[in-house]
């Protein structure tokens, strides 16, 4: 088998969006194909026209507050007064509530990235005579809510032409189409610096529409307006943007909002008027993502400990373990047990739990099958929410052990590497090769390589913990270092092989290769 070169990684990547019918901006869908956008679009001109009170219902992860901050934007551009609520994940619960319908006296409702299984939330407001327009993206479930308008691609009726899009992403399309109705004077294109950290928090796939509004996105955000990414470019630093600087750096602070206290916090940093209002609103978010980040090994910890290998999902729960981390936590285990997994919360003889998964299954389907236990649920194929009362919890357990027994083989997606890995041939133009297709993401991952039989020269432990490796290595004569971050297990063999990344290092303005280990094959 040939190695990868930079020829042969510059064809194998541009491969992957050689059929991308939206390659340019002028290319993308336009809203009209959207279920039900019309008549909500008409619904919102009337209001607008009656100065109706109208209220957007957001949601406390990064997709809602960005769907939510699109639409208080958007109408802050054409002078129309709304009110906003993003539900507070400890008070409210998720997304349109009936403790939210508390708070509504009149007008119109919208909700933005929620709202499709908001059955009793949906009929209070029809009790109060109040419309309900519905933009979400989650999976429909039997039931759907009673609502003027739904507008979300996961309809079956839909003919939107991509359905994978987050929910800021409908959001958007609907501002664009309120535009299109009333004539306006607003650049869509403006949103795209938000809409982009949307697409990648979520975990949308990177290919076809997303893939070209991530990439105009990353660029929006280097010359963007808004207070908030002027503050967030002066304390990166960062010469481009990449999608591993969203993923890794701005959406967990994003998140940690919501997560930790009240999502108000970083809609208040995405909407701040000034340099000293995006500060302060940073560094709040700063401390509330390290509080998270602790919170977040304590449960994991707790979790793995109560973790039976054999099963096929990870599934464990604990007193009081901290709602807004429960979601990250269910994550690594998946990853690192390589199967679903589903982590509780309990309270109050009530069960909170999060599930996540990177598997040929789907989530949301395989959890309907113990529907008759849940006092509610929702979600996708690699993410979902659910609640039960505690004493269901092992029944739950027995049927999705069941379930999955049938799916032995899809429980986890091993990553596919680009193929072996010529080393003598990576330098700074094979990386440059790499960045010219961001951005990376779901069904477009970034470059993996293997390196077979290579020869171990070299460990060294790093950090003030000593729980990172830098490892010299030999591969046909070739000397190379290579690192292996949150592992200091340094009893290796002579020689193994490797499944790697590449980046750029960037140390006291000198930039070099950097190898970045993501397994060791023993």
């Amino acid at each position: 088998m040939s190695k990868v070169t930079k020829n042969r990684l510059f064809e194998l990547l541009s491969a992957r969006h050689s059929n991308n019918p939206y390659s340019r901006l002028a290319d993308i869908p336009p809203p009209d194909n959207f279920k039900d956008i019309k008549k909500a679009t008409s619904r919102i001109k009337t209001a607008i026209l009656n100065q109706e009170t109208i209220t957007i219902v957001g949601d406390y992860d990064v997709d809602g507050v960005v769907s939510t901050t699109i639409m208080v934007d958007f109408f802050k551009k054409i002078n129309v007064k709304i009110d906003y609520i993003i539900p507070n994940r400890f008070e409210h619960g998720y997304g349109l509530s009936p403790k939210i319908v508390d708070m509504i006296n009149d007008g119109l409702v919208i909700t933005v990235d929620n709202g499709i299984s908001a059955m009793p939330a949906a009929l209070k407001l029809k009790e109060k005579g109040i419309d309900l327009i519905i933009t979400d993206h989650h999976t429909v479930g039997e039931q759907i809510p009673y609502a003027y308008a739904i507008v979300n691609p996961k309809q079956e009726d839909c003919t939107f032409e991509f359905k994978d899009i987050c929910g800021a992403q409908v959001a958007w399309y609907l501002c664009a189409s309120i535009k299109k109705e009333l004539n306006l004077d607003v650049k869509m294109t403006d949103f795209l610096d938000l809409l982009c950290v949307a697409i990648i928090a979520d975990i949308m796939p990177m290919t076809a529409l997303n893939h070209t509004l991530v990439k105009q996105g990353l660029k929006k955000i280097k010359t963007s307006p808004r207070e908030a990414f002027k503050k967030l470019n002066e304390v990166m630093s960062k010469q481009a943007f990449v999608s591993d600087d969203i993923g890794f750096f701005i959406a967990p602070k994003i998140n940690s909002a919501g997560r930790m206290e009240d999502a108000s916090i970083a809609l208040e940093f995405l909407l701040s008027k000034t340099s000293y209002q995006a500060n302060e609103s940073l560094q709040m978010l700063e401390e509330l993502n390290n509080f998270r980040k602790t919170l977040q090994e304590e449960i994991t910890k707790k979790a793995e400990a109560k973790t039976d290998k054999n099963d096929n999902a990870v599934i464990v729960w604990g007193e009081d373990w901290h709602e807004g981390v429960i979601g990250i936590v269910a994550s690594k285990l998946s990853n690192s047990f390589k199967k679903p997994a589903f982590i509780f919360s309990l309270n109050n003889a009530i069960a909170k739990g999060s599930a996540r998964a990177n598997a040929n299954i789907n989530l949301h389907t395989i959890i309907t099958k113990a529907s008759h236990l849940l006092i509610g649920y929702g979600g996708h194929k690699n993410a979902a929410g659910l609640s039960m009362k505690e004493e269901n919890l092992e029944e739950f357990k027995a049927i999705i052990n069941k379930e999955l027994e049938e799916h032995k083989n899809d429980l986890h997606i091993e990553p596919t590497t680009l193929g072996e890995l010529d080393v003598s041939s990576v330098d700074l133009q094979f990386i440059d090769i790499i960045d010219q297709f961001e951005p990376y993401g779901l069904e477009n991952l970034k470059p993996i390589f293997k390196i077979s039989n290579v020869s171990l020269v070299k460990c060294t432990l790093l950090g003030k913990d000593k729980n990172h490796m830098k490892l010299m290595l030999n591969c046909d004569g070739v000397i190379f270092e290579a690192l292996k971050f949150n592992d200091s297990n340094s009893d290796l063999p002579s020689s193994f092989d490797l499944i790697v990344s590449v980046s750029k290092n960037e140390f006291r303005g000198e930039v070099t290769p950097q190898f970045l280990i993501q397994e060791i094959i023993l």
